[in-house]
């Protein structure tokens, strides 16, 4: 594969516009950057979450779904591409039926935190949430593929069963919401 990008800086987008894949410029403000950008910051975070974590039990799901998520990111690059669909919302459901029957069934609401890695992954879940809505926003007035939606409400619900996974792997107790009445 040839060099996509020779030189970083361009100047092109001075004027508040940024280019698309299919060569059209569009303003920096739109829904559509809005939701590339926060697609972008969630594989950020999970970049950030794969440094933490200290236990292979979710690694080499995370870095699948990052390159995912940059497949997503071309879908919302080039307009009217089709990247994100049932085969990878399949992978996400079968890494989440897999992984959510080893964990004890919830009682309570879980308070983010406990390690790095798992602050980390809700911090991405929550990230993730955003993206979705920001994806939401842009299918409003541009109505496009599903799949890149069904994805990231996927995504995020298995974000919090892999903080529950890495608590678990290592070792970390889950701190259990209590109401005010109760604490």
């Amino acid at each position: 594969m040839g060099n996509r990008l020779s030189k970083i800086y361009t100047k092109t987008g001075d004027d508040g516009t940024t280019g698309l894949g299919d060569g059209s410029r569009i303003s920096k403000l739109s829904p559509r950057v809005e939701a590339m950008g926060t697609v972008d910051e969630l594989n950020c975070v999970l970049g950030q979450l794969i440094a933490w974590v200290q236990t292979d039990s979710v690694k080499p799901q995370l870095t699948r779904i990052q390159h995912e998520l940059f497949d997503l990111g071309a879908e919302l690059c080039i307009p009217g591409s089709n990247q994100i669909g049932d085969a990878q919302i399949n992978h996400l459901e079968r890494d989440l039926d897999t992984i959510n029957d080893t964990l004890p069934p919830l009682k309570e609401f879980i308070l983010p935190g406990g390690s790095h890695a798992v602050a980390t992954c809700h911090l991405a879940r929550a990230v993730c949430r955003r993206a979705e809505r920001r994806l939401l926003s842009l299918t409003e007035i541009e109505p496009g593929n599903s799949g890149p939606i069904r994805y990231l409400n996927r995504l995020s619900d298995l974000l919090f069963v892999f903080a529950r996974e890495i608590s678990r792997s290592e070792g970390v107790p889950e701190v259990y919401w209590q109401s005010e009445i109760s604490r």
